[in-house]
């Protein structure tokens, strides 16, 4: 009897795997919102990247131990040079979501389209018109 295993009373769940659709319904209801430095990159963050250089430098100096007390000074100095209009408006430009390139395209596509059906139905009336008061007023 004692080289039987032993059985235990309790009963082992199996999870069910994720199936393939379910692991995609997943992904699709995450929200499609492009990393920080995207997001950066696409609000002129190149064009900007000399300007932040000594910012950077400062933010790195101030997370090190011995040089903390730098930090308060390189704000204030920031405080004093850039207005509070700029440091709001860049604090909005990190919040915006901005469209993927397929939405850029398409909305795009959806405005032209629409300014060439108005331009033409503005034409068409500007036509219609032009013809009414000419036989009106010229005869």
């Amino acid at each position: 009897m004692a080289d039987e295993p032993v059985k235990s009373t309790k009963k082992r769940r199996v999870r069910d795997p994720e199936t393939f659709r379910e692991r995609a319904i997943k992904v699709a209801e995450t929200p499609d919102k492009p990393s920080r430095r995207q997001g950066l990159k696409q609000a002129g963050g190149r064009l900007a990247s000399p300007a932040r250089k000594p910012f950077k430098a400062a933010a790195k100096i101030g997370n090190r131990k011995g040089l903390r007390w730098l930090k308060k000074p390189f704000s204030l100095i920031g405080k004093i040079l850039l207005p509070v209009y700029f440091r709001n408006s860049w604090r909005e430009l990190r919040k915006v979501q901005w469209p993927s390139r397929r939405q850029s395209l398409s909305l795009t596509f959806a405005v032209l389209v629409f300014a060439t059906i108005f331009g033409a139905a503005i034409a068409v009336v500007d036509y219609g018109l032009d013809k009414v008061f000419r036989n009106v007023l010229l005869k």
